[in-house]
């Protein structure tokens, strides 16, 4: 009889599930990723800016919301820099404003800090200014 493998618990790996889990819509997994004290920061200028705690707390007021207001919001992680607990991704976010109808397409940066499995802290860098003329409807 085979044992079960214990998932990777390596910062880069628990973040990759993290980024899986919010791309599937699969917030019960992502919560799995956050400790119960995570602290998760949407730069300010976003539109959900602010610190969120609890992990369903981070679901509740940032996944959520960008799915009432955006289409097919994605973050599309592509290159892990790793130190330590510290793990930056630089990443891109997809997605169609659900009112105005434009598309967004902006490099990211996010910051993770990882302990014992799990995700501590997260932070947000973005060009707020296109996430806002997405956001913003044409004026005639």
């Amino acid at each position: 009889m085979g044992l079960t493998p214990i998932p990777d618990q390596s910062p880069a790996a628990v973040v990759r599930r993290q980024y899986l889990a919010s791309a599937a819509g699969d917030l019960a997994a992502l919560r799995e990723t956050l400790a119960p004290d995570v602290e998760w920061t949407e730069m300010a200028g976003f539109p959900l800016a602010g610190t969120y705690r609890t992990p369903t707390g981070v679901t509740t007021n940032v996944m959520e919301k960008l799915a009432q207001d955006w289409t097919d919001w994605t973050a599309h992680d592509d290159t892990y820099i790793t130190e330590g607990e510290n793990v930056a991704v630089l990443a891109r976010y997809t997605a169609t404003h659900k009112s105005t109808g434009k598309p967004l397409n902006t490099r990211v940066v996010h910051h993770f800090t990882v302990r014992a499995g799990l995700i501590v802290r997260f932070e947000q860098f973005v060009d707020t200014a296109l996430v806002r003329d997405a956001a913003t409807p044409d004026r005639p």
